[in-house]
C-alpha cells in the first residue's frame, strides 16, 4: 500500500513538470510588498497550505493535519491510523530550497563571496541557502516562493537571535553553545557583504540585520542535510522535533522530497522527525530555538574538562546524567578521574589513559575504587556550583521585562529543566558509594 502510494506521489510529480511555469504563479504578483520580519507578526500559514496543496503539487496522505494553539508554534499530528512506511507528504523538487541549486542560479558571484568570507566549508551549503532565501525576498509577492516566506517564523530563540542579556542568564555550556551560533551568523553577515556592489541583492537588504537574521534563522531552522547538502521543502519544514520519532524524511535522485512512518502511528498521534541529538537538549535549544523536555539525559555540563575528554577519544553524548534519575554515565567518572590523575601524578594518568583506550576494565576498576573519594568530591563540586550559577542566571532572567526580552520564558524553562536534572545527580551523588 505504501509503495503505490509514493509511486502516485511520484507520478503526480513528473505529470507537474510540464504545467509547472503555470501552476507554480503566486495569485498575488502584481500587489507588491515584502515580508514583514518584525517579531510580532503572526505567521500566514493557512494561506501557505492553500498554496503548496493546490498551486505546487505538495501532496499529503489522508489524515496529516496541521495544527497551533497559538498561531506562531505549530504541529503536524495524524487523524488516521498510519502503517509504518506509509506516505504521508511529498514534496516536489521544484519547490524545494537547495544548496546546489543556489550555485548554478547565482554562479560566479555566490562562489567568490564564499571564497573569500569567512565561512568554513561545511558552511557553505547553509550559507547558499540562506542567500537563496534573501533573493526571493526582495522580490516581496512577485516571488513564487512569498506564500512560503510569509509562513516562517519572525520570533526566534536561536543563539544567533539572543541578545548579550540573554546570554548572561544562560550556564556555561549553553551560553557557549548560543555564541557559536551567533558566530556563524555573523560570519554569514560578513560573507554577504562581500556580494555588494552586484545585483543579486540590494545594499538595502545587507544593512537591514533585522532581514539578515530573519533569513538566517529562517535557513538555519526549516533547512535539512541531505547528502551534504541542505534543502528546504516548504510544507516538510512543519515537522517539529521529537526523542521519539514517527516520521522520516527522504530525497529521491531527482531530488522530490518524501516524508514516510518510521513506524506504526495510531490515529491522534503527533509526526515528528529528529533534528538532533536527543542526548544533548542544549544544543537543540541554542540551534533551534526550543527545549526538548522529553530528552531522556543531558550532557554534564564538565566543558572544563573537554581537554580530557578529547583526550579519551569521548564524545558530550558519552558524559551523560539521566534526568529521571540523576544516573552519572560512567564516561563520566573516567574524564574526572582523568582529570585529578592529571593534576597530581602524571605517570598515574598515563597509566589510566592506557586502560581506557585498551578497554582495560579491570584496571579502570581498580583505578576507581582506589581514588573514588576523590572523583565523588569533584564532581561534588561541580553539580553544586553549576546549581548555585543556575539560581542567580535565572534570578537575573526573571528581572528582564519578557516586553523587551521575549526570549526570557524559554531560558528559564533551560535552565529549570537543567538544575532538576543536576539536583537529581546531586542527591544520586549522596547515596553513591562505587
Amino acid at each position: 500500500m505504501g509503495i503505490s502510494r509514493f509511486l502516485a506521489f511520484a507520478i503526480y510529480a513528473h505529470c507537474l513538470s510540464f504545467t509547472w511555469s503555470f501552476s507554480f504563479q503566486n495569485p498575488a504578483s502584481t500587489a507588491g510588498g515584502l515580508v514583514c520580519v518584525e517579531e510580532n507578526v503572526e505567521r500566514d500559514v493557512y494561506s501557505m497550505m492553500e498554496w503548496a496543496f493546490n498551486a505546487c503539487g505538495v501532496q499529503k496522505a489522508d489524515g496529516f493535519q496541521l495544527t497551533s494553539n497559538d498561531g506562531q508554534d505549530y504541529e503536524v499530528y495524524t487523524e488516521q491510523d498510519m502503517p509504518e512506511g506509509s506516505p504521508i507528504l511529498f514534496v516536489p523538487n521544484e519547490v524545494i530550497f537547495a544548496s546546489y541549486k543556489a550555485v548554478e542560479e547565482f554562479g560566479q558571484i555566490l562562489v567568490e563571496a564564499e571564497n573569500n568570507g569567512p565561512l568554513s566549508p561545511s558552511q557553505r551549503p547553509l550559507f547558499r541557502v540562506f542567500v537563496k532565501i534573501l533573493v526571493e525576498y526582495e522580490k516581496g509577492q512577485s516571488s513564487p516562493w512569498y506564500p512560503w516566506l510569509n509562513s516562517t517564523p519572525r520570533l526566534y530563540n536561536t543563539g544567533a537571535a539572543m541578545t548579550n542579556a540573554c546570554f548572561e542568564c544562560l550556564p556555561p555550556y549553553a551560553a557557549q553553545l548560543a555564541l557559536a551560533d551567533r558566530q556563524n551568523f555573523i560570519n554569514f553577515q560578513q560573507t554577504i557583504n562581500l556580494v555588494a556592489g552586484s545585483n543579486l541583492i540590494s545594499q538595502e537588504t545587507l544593512s537591514n540585520v533585522k532581514v539578515l537574521k530573519w533569513a538566517y534563522s529562517a535557513a538555519v531552522t526549516r533547512s535539512t542535510e541531505w547528502n551534504g547538502e541542505r534543502l528546504i521543502a516548504p510544507m516538510a519544514d512543519m515537522f517539529n522535533h521529537g526523542t521519539e520519532t514517527e516520521a522520516e524524511i527522504s530525497y529521491d535522485e531527482t531530488g522530490n522530497c518524501y516524508v514516510y512512518a518510521s513506524k506504526n502511528v495510531p490515529a491522534g498521534s503527533p509526526l515528528r522527525i529528529s533534528l538532533g541529538d536527543p542526548t544533548d537538549p542544549s544544543k537543540l535549544f541554542a540551534t533551534y530555538g526550543f527545549l526538548d523536555e522529553s530528552s531522556p539525559t543531558v550532557f554534564c555540563k564538565a566543558v572544563h574538562l573537554e581537554n580530557e575528554m578529547e583526550e579519551l577519544g569521548y564524545k558530550k553524548s558519552d558524559l551523560l546524567f539521566s534526568k529521571e534519575t540523576g544516573e552519572i554515565s560512567m564516561k563520566v567518572y573516567d574524564v574526572q578521574l582523568y582529570a585529578i590523575l592529571q593534576e597530581n601524578d602524571p605517570d598515574l594518568a598515563e597509566e589510566f589513559f592506557q586502560a581506557v583506550m585498551s578497554s582495560d576494565e579491570a584496571t579502570k576498576s581498580q583505578f576507581h575504587q582506589q581514588y573514588w573519594q576523590y572523583t565523588k568530591e569533584a564532581l561534588e563540586e561541580h553539580v553544586d556550583g553549576l546549581l548555585f550559577d543556575l539560581e542567580e542566571l535565572s534570578a537575573k532572567a526573571m528581572s528582564y521585562d519578557t516586553n523587551t526580552h521575549p526570549r526570557v520564558p524559554v531560558i528559564l524553562q533551560h535552565n529549570e529543566f537543567v538544575k532538576e536534572t543536576f539536583w537529581k545527580v546531586k542527591q544520586n551523588l549522596l547515596r553513591s558509594v562505587l
